[in-house]
């Protein structure tokens, strides 16, 4: 069978190592020659690739592994690139939390005005890597799953229309599919999803076991009950409070007996949410002082034992739905992805043009959208209102257009008042003078 050429860009990122652990658990069903890794921190990726040289020859011996630091470099003879850039680091994601918070706003990462400034920087990267990926080797797959997907898949809609092997998709659905299937005691895989909206911002119709059964209704009920989370998240407060107001959010919109995805937590709670969270210490400064030294420290053990082995990497997996996603573009197996694709009438009352999150077929052609029909109103004005939040954000970056930033932060749910919407900007616009401006 055929090897593949895998770039990873964000090669120093902490989701690298688990990433390509995954790789070398699922070599047989995503074949690979060569791994490369791209960043613009060396320090950060050659740490990484030192471990990963190790690992890859422990598990996958005679597969190339390289660093790069320039794009020419980087994509020249790609099969696929994986894309996991985080524009600005995790100092610009404290940014982004701590700043609406000031404001008495959420502060996230992905959601409101945080997930605006970081869309805000991440286009201008993402189609930097696209442009040369396409320079250098134009049939590559691009899988890209940086963050915020929603306007990155927007911007990148304009940006390079009609580029069918560029394919955005999300972990969060597939994170509570993951949750679901473990509380029903089976494994993700077997389940088949039905699902509509935006990305973060979306709800599960339907979720049918092998036969045919939708086993949605049992989850709402355990979800009500809150026996839902799984147990190996039962130890982390964040989880157990989010799988909590999974399960109110069910019990208060319980009338066509959807599943929401967990982040509409800040959307439909935005109060609630922000008054539970620390001005001080956010979760980029959690993330800061604890994932990414625990992910130093497994770099430098793997490294001075030769092994993975005692590193506690030998039973993690990252990124497993990303792999499944390339063995069925590869091996034309026509399996069912949650992704981020334009409507085209896949949800007749939403305008053709939003790119809508919704169960797709992927085969070696690529990406086939499931018709979903109509949805009710109370979805439709919803995503309505959020999908011209996340087009007036594109706006405001193409553009540089101080007006079309100010309407997309009235806009969106986790803001609405004007004059918060102004102050936030301001304050938005200061921190990111180095990688965007509006005028």
């Amino acid at each position: 069978m055929k090897s593949y050429q895998l770039v990873i860009c964000g090669g120093g990122s902490t989701y690298t190592l688990p990433m390509i652990k995954t790789l070398c658990d699922f070599r047989e069903v995503f074949p690979l020659w060569s791994i490369v890794l791209f960043d613009v921190d060396p320090d950060k990726q050659h740490m990484v690739y030192e471990a990963a040289k190790v690992m890859v020859e422990e598990a996958m011996g005679g597969v190339e592994v390289r660093e790069c630091y320039t794009l020419d470099a980087a994509f020249a003879d790609a099969d696929f690139v994986f894309m996991q850039i985080r524009a600005g680091g995790l100092r610009m994601r404290e940014q982004d939390e701590k700043i609406p918070l000031r404001h008495g706003c959420i502060g996230q990462e992905t959601c409101g005005a945080g997930g605006f400034a970081y869309g805000m920087r991440s286009v201008p990267q993402v189609a930097e890597i696209v442009r040369a990926v396409r320079a250098q080797s134009p049939r590559a797959w691009i899988i890209n799953y940086s963050n915020p997907a929603a306007i990155v898949a927007e911007a990148t809609k304009r940006l390079f229309p009609g580029d069918r092997r560029l394919i955005h998709l999300c972990d969060m659905p597939i994170a509570i599919m993951d949750a679901f299937a473990e509380s029903l005691g089976m494994k993700r895989q077997d389940l088949t999803p039905r699902y509509f909206g935006l990305n973060h911002f979306g709800w599960f119709t339907n979720l049918y076991d092998p036969r045919g059964k939708d086993l949605l209704p049992a989850i709402r009920t355990m979800l009500k009950s809150g026996s839902a989370a799984p147990e190996e998240l039962k130890g982390d407060a964040g989880w157990v409070e989010t799988f909590a107001q999974l399960g109110e959010m069910v019990r208060d919109f319980d009338g066509e007996g959807y599943v929401p995805n967990t982040y509409l937590q800040y959307y439909l709670y935005p109060e609630k949410m922000a008054a539970h969270m620390d001005p001080r210490y956010t979760r980029a400064n959690f993330v800061m002082d604890h994932r990414v030294a625990h992910v130093r420290q497994m770099c430098e053990y793997i490294v001075e034992h030769g092994s993975i082995r005692g590193s506690g990497l030998e039973k993690g997996v990252h990124g497993t739905y990303i792999v499944e996603l390339a063995s069925s573009i590869i091996r034309n197996e026509n399996r069912t992805f949650i992704i981020i694709t334009p409507n085209n009438g896949i949800i007749p009352n939403l305008p053709p043009e939003a790119m809508v999150e919704v169960p797709c077929l992927v085969n070696a052609n690529g990406v086939t959208p499931l018709h979903m029909g109509n949805i009710p109103t109370f979805y439709k004005g919803l995503l309505e209102n959020q999908y011209a939040y996340e087009c007036l954000t594109v706006d405001a970056l193409l553009n540089g257009d101080r007006d079309a930033a100010l309407k997309a932060l009235v806009l969106n749910r986790t803001v609405t008042d004007t004059g918060r919407a102004k102050g936030i900007l301001e304050d938005l616009i200061r921190a990111n003078r180095d990688y965007w401006q509006v005028k």
